[in-house]
């Protein structure tokens, strides 16, 4: 049965379901060791082949909806991928071909390196712990009368468990299931059924369940997607790539296992801007200022984000805060990330020197292999790792670099910053890279984030948004000539 499918530019194509509707469900039963029940409602063939013909919108208002907070923009790492891209709230499938823009049509794809982030989780043990401690002071001492404190008071239940500790949710699940699908549709020639069952894509995952689970999200996304019911796809557990931080000395001891390490971000949580937070909040529980601490404004402000990213519900704890405290809790996270995992020390981007190799030496085999006129044996390598993994790289490469740090008193002229978590690591957020041939020699390398382009930063030709590969190689011709992991993470690194 073919059903008509509408993409980016409101032309409808035919997609064909192979194997009928129930092999979506025999497959999903295939997938070994699935710790996680998917359910009976397979959202990807549901969306496929319902027949809805929509066009592709970029100017979806999620601030029109009232089931979404009006706060949702400011969830930092704990947002929805779709508030990065709001076209997929109407439809998940949703993919505009014309963002890829090689240099002309004779260019193909021939590899694709996607590093992305494990999907939406439960929170840790350590915020769960949080949020009882505010739901028990909110259900039995706060004494207002309002609609939505009296809902959480009666009807909200604390239903969190320190058990959770952060494993992947049935949105998780779905966010990798659906991302799959839609690299699919942008990388046809690359992610394919028959590159899949050729062996030409391989999957890479951190240790964590979250991302493990992520991982066969993945993989079940696709076999779905082609009806695949004959053949298993292994993936391979690599925490030296993934979790690289973990094995970084320098960077467990300075900054991870270091409390001076993140001092602007304590200066910040006891300062005036975070105080008045706190304040309104208690001016609208009615309860003295003494019983909201910043931990406590934090856990309220992820108990809004976690209802929303987990269950879609704009609960009534998002009435705590208005857009001002938001944009306050926001920058207290970015402080934070950017201390701990980004620009704050050098050693934070620097840990990820493994990963960075990896890549450019994937890259690099691909471009070999097509420059000796064979073909290309790794297509498309798929990482998942965690906000942990992707930050530090992305700075390593330059990304959302400000002309001024983040710190606990520039707050008010940082309203404009590139460096915002909300944007950039969304659960399930994604570095792509993609290598193109176009012909006589002419490689051409075009990185993506949130599947939308970026430009390297620093390379600011005209081609600079697909720019050939042998140009971001020279730009990072000191990173691929040194940025050695063992050397970096010596604890007593030696002076240069």
């Amino acid at each position: 049965m073919c059903v008509r499918v509408c993409v980016c530019v409101c032309a409808c194509v035919c997609v064909c379901e192979r194997g009928g509707g129930e092999a979506g469900h025999t497959n999903e039963r295939r997938v070994r060791n699935m710790p996680i029940a998917f359910g009976k409602i397979l959202l990807v063939h549901l969306s496929i082949l319902t027949g809805l013909c929509c066009c592709f919108r970029t100017n979806v208002n999620p601030e029109e909806d009232p089931n979404i907070p009006a706060i949702a923009k400011y969830f930092t790492t704990k947002g929805r991928y779709e508030e990065v891209n709001p076209y997929l709230i109407e439809d998940i499938l949703a993919v505009n071909r014309s963002i890829l823009q090689p240099p002309s049509a004779q260019c193909r794809q021939i590899h694709l390196t996607a590093i992305i982030r494990h999907g939406t989780r439960y929170p840790t043990s350590k915020n769960v712990k949080k949020m009882q401690k505010l739901y028990e002071l909110v259900k039995n001492i706060a004494p207002g009368k309002e609609s939505w404190l009296r809902e959480i008071q009666t009807q909200w239940t604390m239903w969190y468990t320190e058990d959770m500790d952060g494993r992947l949710v049935q949105k998780g699940v779905n966010d990798h299931r659906h991302l799959a699908v839609r690299l699919s549709k942008l990388f046809p020639s690359l992610i394919s059924e028959e590159k899949l069952r050729g062996g030409f894509i391989k999957f890479i995952t951190s240790s964590k369940h979250r991302c493990v689970n992520s991982t066969l999200s993945f993989k079940a996304g696709l076999t779905e997607l082609w009806a695949i019911t004959d053949m298993e796809f292994d993936h391979a557990v690599n925490d030296a790539l993934m979790r690289f931080f973990d094995q970084c000395t320098r960077f467990v001891q300075e900054v991870d296992k270091n409390p001076s390490a993140l001092s602007e971000v304590d200066k910040f949580r006891q300062g005036p801007e975070m105080r008045r937070v706190t304040e309104k909040i208690a001016d609208r529980l009615k309860v003295p200022y003494s019983d909201i601490t910043d931990d406590m404004a934090e856990a309220a402000f992820y108990l809004c984000a976690y209802e929303f990213a987990i269950k879609t519900v704009n609960s009534p704890w998002c009435r705590l805060f208005d857009e001002v405290d938001a944009q306050v809790m926001e920058y207290a996270n970015d402080l934070k990330q950017f201390w701990k995992r980004a620009y704050g020390y050098d050693i934070n981007s620097k840990s990820s020197c493994i990963l960075f190799h990896d890549a450019f030496s994937r890259l690099n085999k691909a471009a070999s292999e097509i420059k000796a006129g064979q073909q290309v044996t790794e297509a498309v390598t798929v990482q998942v790792g965690h906000a942990e993994t992707l930050l530090p790289l992305l700075t390593l490469l330059g990304f959302f670099k400000d002309s001024d740090a983040l710190t606990s008193t520039n707050y008010a002229t940082q309203a404009q910053r590139s460096f915002r978590t909300s944007h950039m690591l969304p659960y399930a957020a994604n570095l792509l890279l993609v290598l193109y041939d176009c012909g006589e020699g002419d490689l051409r390398l075009q990185p993506l984030l949130n599947e939308k382009p970026v430009t390297f930063p620093g390379l600011t030709s005209q081609s600079a948004s697909v720019p050939l590969y042998q140009d971001v190689k020279d730009h990072y011709r000191e990173l691929l000539q040194g940025c050695d992991f063992e050397t970096e993470c010596q604890l007593f690194k030696s002076p240069a």
